[in-house]
């Protein structure tokens, strides 16, 4: 018979390795790219939002804060294998930021009892796009205040090129989130 102590350390077991498997899965997103202008265009957004509407706030969120802080400290899990503060701080680093709301959203809109997996997908591509809406908004404002280019400008390099990539991936983690939750505790 499992007592409470146990309970609990296999509870936090478990925890752990869905945040480490999260990270590890945005990690591998990020390093799978295709060069496309200036910015690489990755599967980060496919596993961030994904993440977001499987495990929900704590464990997305945290899984992201994880992510970013392994980059930080020189583990190359950003796109092109690169780290560090002058990666994460630099012109683009607002939209990494910007994955915190990426994860979020889906993750609260999972909550919203919807019958029907048509409509589930719905609801969580819905999530996913108000959360890019919120990425792209807090990245753009970024590259702006860094680079002194104009709205207009930032927007051509940095949002427009991936607006229908990044379409794509938001349906496929809100088809991927609702076909794989039966298996998540």
């Amino acid at each position: 018979m499992i007592n409470k102590k146990q309970s609990r350390v296999r509870r936090g077991a478990r925890e752990i390795a869905y945040c480490a498997l999260s990270v590890a899965l945005i990690t591998v997103c990020a390093w799978i790219s295709v060069p496309f202008g200036a910015i690489p265009v990755s599967l980060q957004t496919l596993a961030v939002a994904f993440l977001g509407g499987l495990l929900g706030a704590r464990r997305s969120l945290i899984s992201v804060a994880v992510y970013l802080l392994l980059g930080l400290v020189g583990v190359p899990v950003f796109t092109g294998f690169h780290a560090g503060i002058s990666a994460l701080m630099g012109p683009t680093g607002g939209y990494l930021f910007g994955f915190l709301f990426l994860a979020l959203l889906p993750a609260l809109m999972r909550r919203i009892p919807v019958r029907g997996k048509i409509k589930r997908c719905a609801l969580l591509f819905a999530a996913n796009v108000l959360g890019l809406v919120f990425c792209y908004l807090f990245g753009t404002v970024w590259f702006v205040l860094l680079t002194q280019s104009s709205v207009p400008a930032a927007l051509t390099v940095c949002v427009v090129p991936f607006l229908l990539p990044d379409a794509l991936k938001l349906a496929a983690a809100a088809v991927l989130s609702v076909r794989l939750e039966k298996y998540v505790r």
